[in-house]
């Protein structure tokens, strides 16, 4: 817990808003929601029909708790109050004095509806009863209730103590005051609280499992291997982990449920759960808590995944690739000047074209101030950045390309122009020269149709700003050749870039996976679920995204984010990929994001 946030512990447990709170069900949710609340000088009524679990709630505490001292964050005296306040038993009866009690038992409904109908008997009327589900219906819960107006969701994200999001569900039969209590409990517990309604998945899971799950169906279909999914969605999008790895950790039978939940409320074909979740799941395969799910992990509940028969090794590498020693950039624009400065570091002799020389002087002088910046912040000395200067040499034209090794093309986003650039290059560029292109949302064949040697055309999706991003992705067609893809992995090596592979086909791996998870972010914006702060809030909160999807969207450029819609939605023919209508109102009135001052959001003119 943010020590700013934590409460004085000398405050009367009696005298703070719903000072006794029950927990029911002491898993590793159930036991951090109790030490937030002990944390926080509420009295802790810990209850689970499984004394090892009650026990090993106890011991969690003890050992938490001891390490906080060892830090200086808490003292002894501290420890011991809060260790006093946790008291855990194995009847529900023990919640009979509970202001709120929360309940964190498996995601089974009936589980969930016996707790409930024991809790009934035995709370006062006045009981606050929260359920800790992310799938299940609330109002169905409440309505089984024999005090609906009292039922609400409260849910804490995972680990509890750490993460700052609670999402407080409400449903049409929940009393105002109730939502009201439970929401001053999470401020005071030092969380951010967000109010959503009851939809399975709420906002958070609500985007995030979608997500998951078309990762899943990804790997299912062979398109890119587990470690690479991963690896584009961590370094692309600057995610804690990779989506495989989370299903692992979250468990591949929870995500299962909580998407069959949204499914059967959406009816999108996107929540369907992927068949290979079923087959997981079914197998006993689910993830760390069993060993082993996408990944093969050392032990039940470890961390630490060790290699298996889908693991690549060194006898996996391609044939050998061509030799490059000079690369021209087609282009004048950032990301063509990223590209050109990533290469120069590299020690390649680096040859910048632009449609004028004027241009690519202009090219080369962005890319002097970028350096210049990195010589000032001690990342590079004088002599490298001069060095770096030296080896890039400025052109009008791509007759300057004649001598290249590997040409890249970092032009407009239109098939048209990319074309005709490719039938250049074809012209141009000698024989054996890597022709790469860089698009982000094209079919890649189409400019390799465009030369006479499409064997020798591959995709190179470089990430912006070239310079500080560490992904690429390498897109092989099926007429391109294996020396291509190895020289191409090759020299990603060399600019100290991630490659990894996917296929010729829309959105690549990252475009594929975050444009439908930003498309139903605004969908839940056109359907007033929830707000734009919220949203984003959620998704940083909860999802540890380092932006929300209404920031990331007005920083892409909604414009761009729309073509990138339309393409999946062509490629895929998915309903579910449709551009949001919201998306393309603004992008028709103009409101584009940060670039024009206005998208999702207001920005000051500059």
């Amino acid at each position: 817990m943010d020590p700013q946030s934590t409460p004085d512990l000398s405050t009367p447990a009696s005298s703070l808003p719903l000072s006794t709170v029950a927990v029911v069900g002491l898993g590793t949710m159930g036991t951090g929601i109790a030490e937030v609340l002990a944390r926080a000088g509420r009295e802790v009524i810990g209850i689970d029909t499984d004394e090892a679990a009650a026990r090993q709630a106890v011991a969690t505490l003890e050992g938490t708790t001891a390490r906080a001292v060892a830090r200086e964050r808490i003292t002894e005296r501290e420890r011991q109050d809060i260790l006093a306040r946790f008291r855990t038993f194995t009847d529900l009866q023990a919640a009979a004095d509970a202001d709120l009690v929360i309940e964190v038992v498996p995601e089974d409904y009936e589980l969930k509806r016996q707790v409930f109908a024991g809790l009934d008997a035995v709370v006062r009327p006045d009981t606050i009863l929260a359920t800790g589900t992310n799938a299940l219906s609330v109002t169905r819960l409440a309505a089984d209730s024999q005090r609906p107006e009292r039922v609400l969701g409260v849910h804490f994200f995972n680990p509890a103590p750490a993460m700052k999001l609670v999402e407080v569900v409400s449903s049409v039969l929940t009393a105002p005051t109730a939502v009201a209590a439970v929401t001053a409990l999470a401020h005071d517990l030092g969380k951010d609280p967000i109010a959503v309604g009851d939809r399975p998945g709420f906002v958070a899971d609500g985007l995030l499992f979608g997500y998951l799950n078309q990762a899943a169906a990804m790997y299912e279909a062979r398109y890119a291997t587990r470690e690479d999914i991963d690896a584009a969605m961590r370094l692309g999008c600057g995610l804690p982990m990779g989506p495989l790895a989370l299903l692992d950790l979250i468990g591949v039978d929870t995500a299962r449920t909580v998407l069959e939940a949204m499914y059967a409320d959406s009816r999108d074909r996107l929540h369907a759960p992927a068949p290979i979740l079923g087959q997981l799941a079914e197998a006993g395969l689910t993830g760390r808590k069993a060993g082993r799910g996408f990944y093969t992990y050392e032990a039940p509940g470890s961390a630490t995944v060790v290699p298996d028969a889908e693991s690549p090794s060194s006898a996996d590498e391609q044939s050998a690739g061509r030799t490059v020693s000079s690369v021209g950039v087609a282009g004048s624009g950032t990301m063509a000047s990223g590209i050109a400065e990533v290469f120069a570091k590299a020690g390649f002799k680096v040859v910048l074209a632009a449609r004028s020389l004027e241009k690519a002087e202009t090219a080369k002088a962005r890319i002097a101030k970028s350096l210049g910046r990195s010589v000032d912040k001690g990342r590079m000395s004088a002599e490298a950045r001069d060095t770096t200067l030296a080896s890039i040499t400025p052109a009008g034209s791509l007759d300057a390309f004649a001598d290249v090794d590997l040409a890249v093309e970092a032009v407009a986003e239109d098939l048209a122009v990319k074309q005709e650039l490719f039938q250049a290059l074809d012209k141009v560029c000698k024989p054996g020269a890597v022709l790469a292109t860089t698009t982000s949302s094209l079919p890649v064949v189409a400019c390799a149709r465009a030369t006479s040697r499409p064997e020798d055309v591959i995709g190179m999706h470089f990430f912006n700003p070239a310079p500080a991003m560490k992904l690429v992705e390498v897109v092989r067609t099926v007429l391109t050749a294996d020396d291509v893809h190895a020289t191409v992995r090759a020299v990603c090596a060399k600019v100290r870039k991630h490659p990894v592979d996917c296929g010729d086909r829309a959105g690549f791996i990252v475009n594929a996976l975050l444009f439908p998870y930003l498309n139903n972010a605004i969908k839940m914006v056109e359907e007033h679920y929830a707000s734009l702060d919220d949203i984003d809030a959620a998704m940083k909160l909860g999802g540890g995204y380092p932006m929300g999807p209404f920031e990331l969207l007005d920083v892409v450029g909604l414009d761009v984010s729309l073509a990138i819609e339309k393409v999946l939605h062509a490629e895929f023919r998915d309903p579910g990929l449709a551009p949001s209508p919201l998306l393309e109102h603004l992008v028709a009135a103009g409101c584009l994001g940060r670039k024009t001052g206005r998208g999702f959001r207001e920005y000051a003119r500059r």
